[in-house]
């Protein structure tokens, strides 16, 4: 099983997409720290379709929290102005990949614990600044699910 966690996501959609994403592969999704929108908001439920009641969703108050939850497992962070590909990992069950809010993506001090674990989606035609929330979390997550499936 492959885990997928938030710190502080902000938009609705792009969480009850990622959820939706969790649902299909069979991945837990953790929710951490402040959320930009309650849990039972319409434009999140109705982004998850009616996918919620098949999602482990678990909650933490802060990154701590949830971090002494994976004491002794993988976690690996994706960010924009990360170095290393995110193909260049080799996945293993239980593996958490860990993704900051839409606004300012995973904190400072994130990047420095887990520098050798921060990870990006390479964008070539360098026009944008970030892909979508949703968009990276499918991508890494079913890369994930491919490399740990064996397919």
């Amino acid at each position: 099983m492959l885990h997928i966690a938030l710190l502080e996501p902000e938009i609705p959609p792009n969480t009850g997409n990622i959820a939706r994403s969790c649902a299909a592969a069979g991945a837990v999704l953790h929710l951490i720290g402040r959320l930009g929108f309650r849990l039972d908001d319409r434009s999140l439920r109705r982004a998850g379709c009616d996918y919620w009641g098949a999602v482990d969703v678990q909650r933490y108050d802060t990154l701590a929290a949830f971090e002494a939850t994976r004491v002794g497992q993988r976690i690996f962070c994706f960010s924009a102005r990360a170095s290393i590909i995110y193909t260049k990992i080799r996945y293993q069950d239980e593996d958490c990949l860990l993704f900051g809010g839409e606004s300012n993506g995973l904190p400072p001090e994130v990047h420095e614990r887990y520098a050798d674990r921060m990870l990006c989606i390479p964008m070539p035609a360098g026009k944008v600044r970030s892909l979508n929330l949703a968009t990276t979390a499918g991508i890494a997550l079913y890369e994930a699910l491919r490399q740990v499936q064996g397919w």
